[in-house]
């Protein structure tokens, strides 16, 4: 994948901010000795956010900025001022990215809209100043709040592309030829095994101006969902498709039996992926009279709609056409309820976890040291600490 600058997957260190410390300070003025406690409080911590953005495809912009960090809280000063809160730290990430805790293999969320914002790690609220807790009994309190300390997590982000239909199929099915026919996307097409090694996506132009997308993954192999061909790495992809474009040459010695394997790979993949709408092509049609067709039609599997088609001298095109337009416009497969409800992230197994951070180069360790320039300084009166309490703030 030299020649490419598709990532789908990357390991990144988060921080938040932690939250400002609350002021211990007493008013002196010159007319006014008794002026009593006046500490600010502290301001709170960045969070560290994931955003949503249409203009990217992939996280490559993310695989050279490993770590993110939110900036810390100011402390409160005299005065009853305020710290300053820590700025935000916002990571565009493409729609369709989801994160998992890389330590724990959980899920933790999903991007799938422009301009949708997630709180990946919450920053640290600000300690109490003193002024906050003068009481009638109390009226010179020495101690404030600390602020509440940082968050870190070690997240996992992997990418899902959000498509209509997604082919499926052997390499040298003709996926990719069928995608360069239907739309102006050029992926690289040749007549040896896998010669996809990346997604690609395009746009397909319907009748009076509608379009609908089409995404090509790596040809499956048997055993791909255990790990073999280019394995677990891109059946991802597929999972958020609304509709599955399943591709058999007609020259396949049996072409359910093919359907069939295709079929338990996803399967064994994500069991969910069987709800969604198929259709099946059979490829390369051009080599088949009218009789061989014939004879094949009662072979083919019933259950779903099927149609012959021909990249090459475009054959059934049209019709294919129809048949996934009316198959994505059902009332059981509405696009955007489907996208956003047909898949559920399950958390993933901490030794395939390894082995996939391994494969991906992404298996190094953070390990970071910081001085707390917070406490660089002094204060005048004995500091405390105390356990929060869910007081408001400003």
């Amino acid at each position: 994948m030299a020649e490419s600058n598709f990532v789908d997957y990357v390991k990144i260190y988060c921080r938040s901010g932690k939250g400002g410390r609350g002021s211990v300070h007493m008013r002196r003025e010159k007319y006014m000795p008794n002026g009593g406690p006046d500490g600010g409080d502290g301001g709170r911590g960045g969070h560290v956010i994931l955003r949503g953005n249409r203009n990217y495809w992939t996280l490559l912009h993310l695989k050279y900025e490993r770590h993110v960090f939110a900036e810390h809280g100011g402390n409160g000063s005299k005065n009853k001022s305020f710290g300053k809160d820590g700025a935000d730290k916002i990571i565009e990430v493409p729609c369709g990215t989801v994160a998992y805790n890389a330590e724990t293999g959980e899920y933790v969320c999903d991007i799938t809209e422009h301009g949708q914002e997630v709180i990946l790690l919450k920053g640290g609220r600000g300690g109490l100043g003193n002024w906050h807790f003068r009481t009638a009994t109390r009226q010179a309190p020495r101690f404030a709040q600390p602020g509440e300390p940082m968050q870190e997590m070690t997240v996992i982000l992997e990418l899902k592309l959000l498509a209509d239909v997604g082919l499926v199929g052997f390499p040298n099915a003709g996926k990719s030829t069928l995608l360069s026919t239907v739309s102006a996307a050029r992926p690289k097409i040749a007549n040896y095994p896998f010669t996809t090694l990346e997604p690609n996506l395009g746009i397909v132009s319907y009748r009076e101006g509608k379009s609908f997308v089409m995404a090509d993954i790596p040809g499956i192999i048997e055993g791909a969902s255990e790990g073999k061909g280019l394995g677990l790495r891109f059946l991802r992809h597929i999972e958020r498709n609304s509709l599955l474009l399943f591709m058999v040459p007609g020259d396949t010695d049996d072409i359910r039996k093919e359907y069939e394997v295709l079929l338990n790979e996803l399967a064994r993949f994500n069991p969910e992926m069987l709800d969604k709408q198929r259709v099946l092509a059979i490829t390369k049609s051009d080599m088949l009279d009218e009789e061989l067709i014939a004879m094949l039609e009662p072979t083919l599997p019933q259950d779903i709609p099927h149609v012959f088609i021909s990249s090459i001298t475009g054959l059934g095109i049209s019709e294919l056409k129809d048949i996934l337009w009316t198959e994505l416009n059902k009332d059981s497969n509405q696009l955007e309820a489907v996208r956003r409800e047909a898949i559920v992230h399950r958390a993933k197994n901490l030794t395939e976890l390894q082995q996939e951070l391994q494969d991906m180069g992404e298996d190094e360790d953070f390990e970071f040291e910081y001085e707390d320039e917070a406490d660089d300084e002094d204060f005048e009166y004995e500091y405390e600490e105390e356990d929060w309490e869910d007081e408001p703030q400003k």
